[in-house]
């Protein structure tokens, strides 16, 4: 295992030797381990209650794949589509995905656990009652038009990420680290970025939140 610190949040990742993989290129009714998923294609796959433990994925085509319970543990996800994939119930514990694509995916009722999402695209891509259970981070990831509801995020990291026109809707964010990210068109309720970690340069987002929630009218002097 190896550690990775983005901002205030200290990840626990797995540091995975592929010499020390096997080669796994069919998708099985049993739970995949301690394999190497290179360029396969899983398109369009019914996973139900399987564990992927172990697994460094690289170049997959998992788009459109619909995933119910079970875990992916300890794994590093890298250059992967996901887009249009439908996660539900599902633990996310020990993991980096990394240049990966969520592009409209949906997770519902996902639990994250020691993640680090790094440069992928979640754009389009919906969320709902997805929790946090440990350390959480994105950076330089591209979470732009998504919607995110009733999920659990407090003191996750959101570094260097675009947000522009990401809508927020009764989830819980306090204590979110959110410096670097773009927070054009950000739409969400003041209670949703309670105690949040802005920088100084985010302040005019946030005072054009402000501004929009309370209905103020901004007229000029005359």
């Amino acid at each position: 295992m190896r550690t990775t610190i983005v901002g205030d949040v200290t990840i626990l990742l797995p540091d995975l030797d592929p010499e020390d993989l096997d080669q796994v290129s069919d998708l099985s009714d049993d739970d995949v381990r301690d394999g190497l998923v290179d360029g396969v294609s899983w398109r369009g796959e019914q996973l139900v209650d399987q564990s992927v433990r172990g697994c460094r994925i690289t170049g997959a085509d998992l788009g459109e794949v619909s995933w119910e319970a079970g875990a992916l543990y300890g794994c590093e996800v890298v250059g992967t589509d996901l887009s249009g994939s439908t996660l539900t119930g599902i633990s996310i514990e020990r993991c980096s995905f990394t240049g990966s694509r969520f592009t409209g995916a949906r997770l519902i009722d996902v639990r994250l656990k020691d993640v680090l999402f790094d440069s992928c695209r979640f754009d389009y891509a919906t969320l709902n009652r997805v929790s946090v259970a440990g350390s959480v981070a994105f950076t330089n990831c591209t979470l732009s038009h998504g919607s995110w509801s009733s999920c659990r995020l407090s003191g996750i990291a959101l570094h260097s990420c675009d947000l522009s026109d990401l809508e927020l809707e009764s989830c819980r964010f306090d204590g979110a680290d959110l410096r670097g990210s773009q927070l054009h068109h950000f739409r969400t309720p003041l209670d949703n970025v309670h105690g949040v970690v802005l920088g100084e340069d985010q302040l005019p987002d946030l005072t054009r939140l402000a501004v929009e929630a309370l209905s103020i009218v901004v007229r000029a002097a005359g």
